[in-house]
């Protein structure tokens, strides 16, 4: 691992001055998709375990109905008219993640990109990008709203930290 790895001494993944053009609303959309393609249901499980062994606040939903998180495969095997389930999560207070279960071969989720700005919220979307990535050893790709398959960042398995994918924008 190296020198300063660990929760505490870690290093910023990333700074938040070299990416807050990817964290603009009006020009990423304010609700980007996150995703971990190649995925499966045993990976759905992982991330619905991981949230819970780490205690992050959740609620379930399938249209108004709250309801406790169930299985992957249950939710992943639901007739094709039913509607789309969502886990919202909260890994702070303040950030929400919610993830929606389109597909059994990508794991998806949106974030708000006002509640994500500043160094303090940056670390804490990098931290969660990092947690989900590691547990299933994929990389987790942010991409502009609408705009899947160009992502402007995500978790590098390889470099087991939240990497920069395209260039910053000057403004």
């Amino acid at each position: 691992m190296g020198w300063g790895a660990g929760q505490h001494g870690e290093v910023a993944d990333l700074l938040w001055d070299d990416v807050k053009c990817f964290f603009d609303p009006d020009f990423m959309g304010s609700l980007p998709d996150v995703r971990v393609p190649d995925a499966s249901a045993q990976d759905w499980q992982a991330v619905l375990d991981l949230v819970a062994e780490e205690g992050w606040k959740c609620q379930y939903s399938e249209g108004e109905a709250v309801l406790p998180v169930p299985r992957a495969e249950v939710v992943l095997s639901r007739p094709a008219d039913a509607e789309c389930p969502a886990l919202r999560v909260w890994p702070t207070a303040d950030v929400l993640a919610i993830f929606r279960f389109h597909a059994d071969d990508e794991v998806d989720f949106d974030v708000d990109l006002r509640e994500l700005q500043g160094q303090e919220r940056l670390d804490v979307f990098c931290s969660f990008l990092r947690e989900i990535g590691r547990r299933l050893g994929k990389p987790v790709l942010m991409d502009p709203e609408g705009d899947s398959g160009h992502p402007v960042l995500g978790f590098d398995v390889e470099a087991d930290r939240v990497v920069l994918l395209a260039e910053p924008l000057a403004r």
